[in-house]
């Protein structure tokens, strides 16, 4: 962790002092952040030159023969503005470090951050003689490539060292939130915990199957990984000996039996070759084979309602806002909504159910928190009736094999929908995509179309695995059938924003493209990698790519496979607007809600003068501008839209 937070700070462009115990230690740290900087300087992910970024970071040996702090040690800290403290989970060694630290800033205002996963910043802070400047600063492994971070408060931190933090986080490129009491676990791991454990317990009591249960999360609830899956890949002795600091320190938890008896016999998971599953050798990852059929043996709104269980506590608690759990959720584990959010989904009058069946066959903990109860006795049930965590329209769903099509009149959604591929396009997607369009398309209630991913992609691509052993001729009707799915979003008669949610690769970015509006999350990565795998674009990314971005951008990116950011892709062109991920949805929605109070007649026809015009010279595109413009006048609409502008009032256009 230590070595991957100065890799961070250092990118960000700050000098960075790297201190360890032994000059060995740090000449290893030295050579990860080097290869690590020399991966993403591959990806076209690094601005500046590997050695660049590598002139910022200086090692500093911490502690002398005897154990004590070193003299080198205390010179960078009285140059320095903040500390960030990775050492071992031990709060004697924290303390240890933060008191030195204290004493040889010598009245400067250094802020002093620790990267520790359970322990109290409070505890540690009272080793110092000014508990103010002392604050959680909890990053996720590895810092290079994961994008939260817990800011926690100490009982006597102050404001300003919250946010100086919350900005020099942004600063990082990171997605921070603020942990406002200092409690056991901080969100992430208090939500993890409960989640963990309880799929612990359906397993120790015989109500479902490792298999069954990682099923279910993984093909039903959308997660990354099942619970036992990622208990394997981060190490079994890794949640066990969080969960006992969390319960030391007053978190209430009945644990289940069988994490301990694996810790105990030394079976880790991936580190040691055995855990829920068997791997090869230790420490090399093989991904679980998890049967999609056995998805849905278990109701997994067991699974889900303890850890909304607990959101719910830190929410009504004033531990966080609702907007920082859920980003919480969705930037530090990968799950595909917010916590809140996928209450809202399966109803909390669900989720209450669940825990109160939780709580007779498990433990206490499992008592439903009062928000929840109060909310199912006032009819605040989610998504069905309206109003949940959050607010809804009405809306009507319909599930196909590989898109979900949602319609929230005026607005219709379409979700592709095969999370645990990243969304990766096959034909089928193609097909159930141009059928939707042009069921959309007669339908006169919808005015606008959201494109958007489920999971943590819009989409990563075609799907590649399809590609075996197909024919050149076969490989070109694949790509003519993409490119004529491209051009009718791009001629579309109705406006099509593209909510761009994770990553939009190779074909996942020339759909993108097709549509007429790009709103991507500020953690997007966009993309036309097809020339690693030794072909290229194919559904109009050389066309649409170079339309927007330029000639020599386009180039740039299509020979280089390089993956770019949002904001990369926005000073492009290629994006329209770039925001932080928890606002994505509701601001798609906000935009396709104001569009929709347009006359659809005149945006139509704005649309097909831009396209077209584009496609052919001046003076044909200025021709059908006129030719347009001259038919409008004979559309209600525009007697409506006059009429209300004289008398002062909101036009109401009917697409007539």
């Amino acid at each position: 962790m230590g070595h991957g937070i100065a890799e961070v700070a250092a990118i960000a462009g700050y000098k960075v002092f790297l201190a360890d115990i032994n000059q060995d230690i740090l000449n290893n740290a030295v050579e990860k952040i080097r290869w690590s900087l020399s991966k993403l300087a591959e990806k076209g992910q690094l601005r500046e030159s590997v050695d660049a970024v590598m002139s910022r970071i200086n090692t500093v040996v911490s502690v002398r023969p005897d154990g004590s702090f070193s003299d080198e040690l205390a010179r960078a800290a009285a140059q320095s503005n903040m500390l960030i403290e990775a050492i071992p989970e031990r709060l004697e060694l924290k303390q240890a470090l933060f008191k030195f630290v204290d004493q040889m800033r010598g009245g400067k205002e250094i802020i002093m951050a620790t990267n520790t996963s359970s322990l109290p910043i409070t505890e540690i802070a009272s080793a110092t003689t000014a508990p103010h400047l002392v604050v959680g600063m909890h990053f996720f492994n590895p810092p290079p490539l994961m994008p939260l971070v817990e800011i926690v408060r100490g009982e006597r931190t102050s404001d300003d060292v919250v946010k100086a933090v919350y900005d020099i986080a942004k600063a990082m490129g990171k997605q921070p939130v603020v942990v406002n009491k200092d409690v056991p676990g901080f969100i992430v791991n208090r939500i993890l915990a409960r989640f963990m454990n309880t799929a612990c317990w359906l397993v120790a009591k015989n109500k479902a199957s490792v298999l069954e249960v990682d099923s279910t999360v993984r093909y039903i609830l959308g997660f990354p990984m099942g619970a036992f899956e990622l208990a394997d890949y981060s190490g079994i002795d890794v949640f066990y000996l969080i969960a006992v600091a969390m319960m030391q320190r007053g978190f209430k938890q009945t644990p289940c039996p069988i994490y301990e008896e694996m810790y105990k016999s030394n079976k880790l998971g991936m580190k040691t070759g055995h855990g829920f599953y068997e791997y090869p050798k230790p420490g090399v990852y093989a991904r679980p084979q998890i049967p999609k059929d056995l998805a849905g043996k278990v109701d997994p709104t067991l699974l889900l309602a303890p850890a909304v269980n607990e959101a719910t506590w830190l929410l009504s608690n004033g531990i966080a806002t609702k907007e920082d759990i859920d980003k919480a959720v969705i930037m530090g584990l990968g799950w595909p909504k917010g916590v809140f959010q996928l209450a809202d989904q399966y109803g909390i009058d669900a989720i209450v159910k669940a825990l109160e069946q939780l709580k007779q066959e498990i433990g206490p903990e499992y008592e439903p928190e009062p928000m929840l109860r109060q909310m199912v006795s006032q009819g605040q049930l989610g998504v069905k009736s309206g109003k949940g965590f959050y607010e809804y329209a009405k809306y009507e769903e319909k599930t196909l094999n590989t898109i979900i099509i949602r319609l929230e009149k005026p607005i219709a959604w379409i979700v592709l929908n095969r999370p645990n591929r990243l969304n990766a396009i096959s034909p089928e997607m193609i097909k159930e995509l141009s059928q939707a369009l042009d069921e959309l398309e007669e339908d006169e209630n919808v005015r606008v179309v959201i494109m958007t991913g489920a999971g943590r992609a819009f989409s990563a691509g075609a799907d590649v695995t399809a590609f075996g052993g197909i024919t050149p001729i076969q490989a070109a009707i694949f790509s003519r059938r993409f490119q004529e799915l491209t051009l009718k979003m791009q001629y579309y008669t109705k406006p099509i924003i593209v909510a761009i949610n994770g990553y939009a690769l190779g074909g996942g970015l020339e759909l993108a493209m097709s549509g007429d509006i790009r709103i991507a999350s500020e953690t997007a990565q966009l993309g036309q990698p097809e020339i690693n795998l030794g072909f290229i674009p194919g559904a109009g990314g050389t066309q649409r790519l170079s339309r927007l971005a330029g000639r020599g951008a386009s180039k740039l990116l299509i020979f280089t496979g390089d993956m770019i950011s949002a904001k990369e892709a926005k000073d492009l062109g290629i994006v329209d607007l770039v925001l932080p991920p928890e606002r994505l949805e509701q601001e798609a929605r906000n935009l396709a809600l104001k569009l929709a109070e347009k006359p659809p007649l005149a945006l139509m026809a704005a649309k097909l003068a831009v396209e077209m015009g584009l496609e052919s010279n001046i003076w044909a595109g200025l021709a059908l501008e006129s030719s347009l413009f001259g038919l409008l006048f004979s559309t209600q609409d525009v007697v409506e839209g006059v009429t209300a502008f004289l008398e002062k009032r909101k036009p109401s256009f009917k697409g007539r």
